[in-house]
């Protein structure tokens, strides 16, 4: 089938020169100064000049060729239908890691798809592995300058990479490195580390290797595989110990310790869950060097805490603490890596307001098995089988990354309607933020 022209306008803010222009949603996009455009990276590149010709065609075929004078960086005001105005690129690897290959049958169709888009990289934080990335994608990142590009090294060793990916292109692949780093684009790096194949020796390498790339590559976490139940026909793997993760955390406070004294930063970071496992107290928040990868859990549990002290500290400061009298039964359920910190928060409130009584509850994983801890991929049917017999009080707290990004649904399509009803109590969705957390606990909006 032939590809139509243009890109379809979703949207029109108001108030906006689109507006103005009366372009309208349902119109095409076709050229900016006579250029078409590929997708969103060159309209947001074209669209930047003072003085620009924009061609729109009307859904009855009219073409409207509009002279646009702006301030420089001045949006249009209009939102595509497809935000990323192209086809999403799928991943072509087969890692042994991969928690997508280790999702149930049955679920819906949008959670078994692999992305691998270096342009999700930048506008969304997503991890590319750079298989999937053309020379023309290389220099279009470079042309427009688009950065942080986030990378999955997993090992810098060719070899290995090219077994852990399965494909024989993911070594090579590697080079592609050097030419982002010559045009000086501002990289982040992750590395899943696999018991028995990427860690010990391997790791040390890696590590090694990857610090030739600063100060343009800004930070690389160390995040442990997750390894679900549904594992049956893919690579074995081990889950780590806790002597492993205390293993892996030397290896990466030793680097950070010299390459601090070299660089001024720390560069490697271990996730929040390998000093969980290892039963070792968090870093400070100066060890995360401003926070580079907190949607890789690196220094969120760190974060949280710190706001939560700096707002309880506030509340005493301002004597903004209410009627002490005043009673109410509340609860919180979360996953198992963060339950120690949800409690001593917990804890931490009721010690500043007696009247408060909070249940927290740890929810186990039985529907991807109990290795997985995090809160962001308990299901709904978890949190109901577990919660449906205990003490609930008038609220329940639940962490946002437990719902589909923008929607009221869990992982597993259950709604968070349907668990309120259930359950038969009123249901507050909780951000990440510490500050949140106790404008939660207190009902605030």
């Amino acid at each position: 089938m032939k590809k139509e022209k243009g890109h379809v306008i979703g949207r029109v803010m108001p108030g906006s020169i689109a507006e103005e222009l009366e372009i309208e949603a349902g119109d095409r996009l076709l050229t900016i100064d006579n250029t078409e455009i590929e997708d969103i990276f060159d309209y947001q590149f074209l669209v930047q000049d003072t003085y620009i010709e924009v061609l729109i065609e009307k859904p009855n075929g009219e073409q409207w060729l509009l002279e646009v004078d702006k301030d420089f960086d001045e949006d249009l005001g209009i939102e595509f239908e497809n935000g990323l105005m192209d086809e999403y690129r799928s991943c072509h690897n087969k890692c042994i890691f991969c928690f997508i290959d280790q999702m149930p049958k049955g679920m819906r169709e949008t959670l078994y798809f692999k992305d691998d888009d270096s342009r999700l990289s930048f506008l969304q934080g997503n991890y590319v592995t750079l298989t999937n990335m053309s020379e023309h994608d290389i220099d279009r990142i470079i042309r427009y300058h688009l950065a942080p590009i986030n990378i999955s090294f997993q090992t810098m060793n060719p070899q290995l990479r090219c077994k852990m990916l399965n494909n024989r292109f993911a070594g090579e692949a590697l080079k592609k490195v050097d030419r982002l780093y010559e045009a000086g684009i501002a990289m982040n790096g992750q590395i899943v580390l696999c018991k028995g194949v990427n860690d010990g020796e391997e790791l040390e390498n890696s590590i090694s290797r990857l610090t030739k790339y600063l100060p343009h590559l800004e930070s690389v976490s160390v995040v442990p595989v997750g390894l679900s139940r549904y594992r049956e026909g893919l690579y074995p793997l081990e889950p780590f110990t806790r002597e492993d993760a205390r293993e892996v955390l030397r290896s990466i406070h030793g680097w950070q310790e010299k390459i601090y004294r070299e660089h001024g930063t720390h560069f490697i970071h271990a996730s929040d869950e390998w000093y969980i496992l290892a039963q070792e107290e968090l870093p400070e928040e100066e060890r995360y060097d401003g926070y580079l990868q907190l949607e890789n859990g690196v220094g969120m549990t760190r974060l949280l805490l710190s706001e939560f002290a700096r707002g309880r500290e506030q509340l005493r400061r301002e004597r903004q603490i209410p009627d002490m009298s005043v009673r109410e039964e509340l609860s919180i359920a979360t996953g198992r890596l963060a339950y120690p910190y949800i409690r001593r928060m917990a804890q931490e409130m009721t010690e500043d307001f007696p009247g408060l009584e909070i249940h927290v509850y740890a929810i186990r994983n039985d529907f991807f098995g109990e290795m997985i801890t995090v809160s962001g991929l308990l299901t709904g049917q978890d949190i109901l089988a577990q919660l449906q017999d205990k003490p609930l009080g008038r609220r329940l707290l639940l962490p946002q990354n437990v719902l589909r990004s923008g929607e009221t649904v869990f992982l597993d399509d259950l709604t968070l309607e349907e668990l309120k009803n259930t359950l038969q109590v009123e249901i507050n969705i909780v951000k990440s933020s510490g500050y949140d957390f106790i404008d939660a606990v207190l009902g605030r909006d």
